[in-house]
């Protein structure tokens, strides 16, 4: 059973940037990837970007790229995502997700859909005023 706990999240002006954490416990994290999903209020669950198990390639939506980074420290068992000029919009719990992936895969970040993920962490708080 793996274990996700996010942190970093607050409250930012729009345009600022903020850090994001997940660490995960209890398994492999170097077979995981990695992704990060948000919900706004009174909205669904959204994806936001994904890094594969390799930690050579990355995917993120449209609404984030260009502004928005994710990477991963298998040495940390640690994704982080980076935001970037900030805007109203971005305002969500965001959330961290694993997916076991075999080797094979390892460059594999075809996973935008929850169903996909195997384990959740319980999210942070994103506020960003205008």
């Amino acid at each position: 059973q793996v274990q996700l706990v996010e942190s970093g999240g607050g409250l930012v002006q729009a345009g600022g940037s903020l850090r994001l954490s997940c660490e995960a416990s209890g398994g492999t994290f170097s077979t995981y990837a990695m992704g990060w999903f948000r919900q706004a209020p009174g909205k669904e669950r959204e994806f936001v970007g994904t890094i594969s198990r390799s930690g050579g390639v990355r995917y993120y939506a449209d609404s984030v790229k260009g502004r928005f980074t994710i990477s991963r420290d298998n040495s940390k068992n640690t994704v982080y995502l980076q935001m970037n000029s900030l805007e109203p919009e971005d305002t969500a719990v965001y959330y961290c997700a694993a997916k076991s992936v075999p080797i094979w895969a390892s460059n594999k970040v075809t996973f935008i859909k929850e169903e996909f993920y195997d384990y959740w962490g319980q999210g942070t708080q994103v506020t960003v005023s205008s």
